[in-house]
């Protein structure tokens, strides 16, 4: 590959979409042509799926195994980690280049920029971006859920879910409500199937269930006691936690002008992944605007999506290669021996507790995440 001497080709996220992005673009470009620079907000990336079991039991130790250092993805040395947190992008519409502004007030320009920043998530799962402040909050949780005689989760999603599982799992006589704004747990993507089967799993363990019913502020910290949206109220709940789904992680993104997210802060792209106004900004992962379920495995097609597109932008040939979607799958835990799974094609069809159990409660695939960072 040709290009002018030193462009940097900045990605911002290191977590699955962005480092496995980082990883294969460091195969491919020349490292006298290009600076290849990952920003992420701390020198690790975090295995999120193990994030359930971290906040939940200290005996896992998961601290030390899913926060993996992000300084062997690069194939020859051929890319560099930068800890920051971008605060703003500056690009002018058309022009191809620009630079990314951090928190620090440092600049740095880029020839391309791959936006891969992820979701936020609140509660539990909302881990800092400061790296001093990860482990406080690790052994926080840890000691809420230890000291808490009922725990309530506000959304029955796969993460209310999962933390559901793992509480149990430690404390099998705890009491645990889900409250949860659908009349199923998780949503209609997936199926009754699935749906009800989680249930079930959940009841036989003890886990309580709200239905149709909101909780629309979580209490401040030693308030015990919260009422829904219809004025049921859960006298004993003495932790109340978020476990709604994710947001996009795209406020700085907005910085391009208001066009570049649509109402939901997704970012819009057309199907190279490119941005509609910036030729040289590519976005992936949970943050664009494409109609399906955010979740890590959808990333494959992205990764090679995105890649092939960056390299024939840099070669100066026009991106051909198109996103068109992956098929719906998902896993959940139910702790660390059950769960259930559920696949899109044929119609749609389920598998329970071994499956579950063979391909992640076990280890929450920390080892597989480990081997993808090079450890």
């Amino acid at each position: 590959m040709t290009g002018k001497a030193e462009q940097n080709i900045v990605i911002v996220g290191g977590g699955f979409a962005g480092f496995q992005v980082a990883k294969a673009l460091s195969k491919q470009l020349d490292p006298k042509s290009y600076n290849l620079i990952l920003i992420n907000s701390r020198s690790y990336s975090i295995s999120l799926p193990a994030a359930v079991r971290l906040v939940v039991d200290a005996e896992s130790k998961l601290e030390e195994t899913s926060f993996v250092k992000l300084d062997r993805i690069y194939a020859n040395g051929n890319g560099q980690t930068k800890v920051g947190v971008v605060s703003s992008i500056e690009a002018q519409p058309g022009v191809p280049g620009g630079a990314v502004v951090l928190a620090s007030g440092e600049r740095i320009p880029y020839a391309v920029l791959i936006l891969a920043t992820g979701s936020k998530w609140t509660g539990p799962c909302d881990i800092p971006e400061n790296e001093d402040d990860v482990l406080p909050f690790v052994n926080a949780w840890r000691q809420k859920f230890a000291k808490a005689k009922h725990v309530v989760f506000v959304g029955g999603g796969a993460v209310g879910i999962e933390l559901a599982g793992e509480v149990k799992d430690l404390y099998p006589t705890k009491k645990v409500t889900i409250v949860h704004g659908g009349s199923q747990l998780i949503n209609a993507t997936y199926g009754n199937s699935l749906r009800k089967g989680l249930e079930k799993r959940l009841r036989a363990r003890g886990v309580q269930f709200m239905f149709n019913e909101y909780i629309d502020d979580i209490p401040e910290e030693g308030v015990v006691g919260v009422t829904t949206r219809s004025g049921k109220h859960i006298a004993d709940a003495d932790l109340v936690a978020s476990t709604r789904g994710g947001r996009p992680n795209t406020e700085f993104i907005s910085s391009l002008g208001e066009d570049a997210l649509n109402g939901h802060g997704f970012v819009k792209i057309h199907p190279t992944l490119q941005l509609p106004n910036h030729p040289s900004i590519f976005a992936l992962g949970d943050i664009i605007d494409f109609p399906e379920q955010k979740q890590a495995a959808k990333l494959r097609g992205h990764v090679s999506t995105t890649v092939a597109n960056v390299v024939s932008f840099l070669n100066g040939a026009a991106p051909t290669a198109k996103y068109t979607g992956s098929p719906e799958m998902i896993v959940i835990t139910n702790g660390r021996k059950g769960g259930m799974g559920y696949f899109g094609f044929f119609g749609g069809f389920t598998l329970g507790d071994w499956f579950a159990w063979l391909v992640k409660s076990r280890d929450l695939l920390v080892g597989h995440f480990r081997k993808d960072l090079g450890y």
